[in-house]
């Protein structure tokens, strides 16, 4: 099993729900433990246009290779409608490897860690809030990267329904517990 990092992205139609969906379809798969998933965090375009972005991160656990876990990724991206028209252009749905254990890929089509992400708050700001303590090849700890990005802008979202953490808190929630939104039949396969 190898403890890998994603990082997920989008600005097209219901963004901020296709992110808690896509989690659901990775929690779906049975090479896949998640272990952790960052806040939401709403963030101003990067190299790119159109509206502002939705992203997350999250930690799994998974028996896949990273070749394997990059073809599970473009599935999901697929399966939300993703089209890639152009470089950077505005996306339903983003999924990308940052990290796969301490290994380092340089592929064609698959370069870990991301070459991209130490230059982007998107990336490590929900990164460090999953795991403080991160630190990426040959850049080192994720949170040291963090000032050279105060430019970005970048904020948290608030949940849409803060009542059902502090009523589970309390015991008055139906069962305690958060049931995930399906996201329809066939759905992640």
């Amino acid at each position: 099993m190898t403890v890998a990092y994603l990082g997920l992205g989008a600005n097209l139609g219901d963004a901020h729900q296709a992110l808690k969906d896509a989690v659901v379809c990775l929690a779906q798969q049975h090479a896949i433990t998640v272990l952790a998933k960052s806040s939401v965090y709403r963030t101003a375009p990067v190299d790119a246009g159109g509206d502002d972005y939705y992203n997350c991160a999250v930690k799994l656990d998974t028996s896949l290779s990273a070749r394997q876990l990059l073809a599970l990724c473009q599935r999901i991206e697929h399966h939300f409608g993703r089209e890639r028209p152009y470089r950077n252009a505005p996306r339903t749905l983003d999924v990308d490897i940052l990290l796969y254990g301490d290994h380092e890929v340089d592929e064609p089509d698959l370069i870990v860690p991301h070459p991209r992400m130490t230059g982007r708050a998107f990336a490590l700001v929900p990164l460090v809030e999953i795991d403080a303590d991160l630190a990426i090849p040959r850049h080192g700890l994720a949170s040291a990267l963090l000032p050279a990005l105060a430019d970005q802008r970048i904020e948290k979202v608030k949940p849409l329904c803060q009542c059902l953490g502090s009523a589970a808190a309390s015991g008055d929630a139906t069962s305690g517990t958060a049931v995930p939104r399906a996201v329809g039949p066939g759905a992640c396969r």
